[in-house]
């Protein structure tokens, strides 16, 4: 069977091409399936898998905790902050009015 470099050359209809595009997807899913296996494959063969699983478990909890805290939580409004700095100021005895003198002029 001779291969052609132009993938247009000799696709009959729509029936073949949609053939030669399920093949062409079958073929990589079966190319990365079977990466896939090699790599676990390897994986089983460490010593160490039981300390790999147990960082990569303390892994996904801190990622979740990251999502979780990125999502979930609202940050705290700018201006509320700016105030409860202000008040800490004021009962700390500071100036209220950021070290200026007080005269307007």
């Amino acid at each position: 069977m001779e291969r052609t470099t132009d993938t247009r050359e000799g696709i009959g209809g729509p029936g073949e091409q949609a053939v030669l595009l399920a093949a062409g997807l079958a073929d990589l899913a079966v190319t990365t399936v079977g990466a896939a296996f090699t790599s676990v494959r390897g994986l089983l063969r460490r010593s160490d898998t039981a300390e790999l699983a147990a960082g990569a478990e303390q892994d996904l909890i801190a990622r979740g905790r990251l999502a979780l805290d990125r999502y979930a939580t609202a940050p705290p409004a700018h201006l509320e902050v700016l105030a409860r700095q202000v008040i800490a100021q004021r009962a700390d005895g500071g100036d209220s009015d950021g070290g200026r003198d007080g005269d307007r002029a």
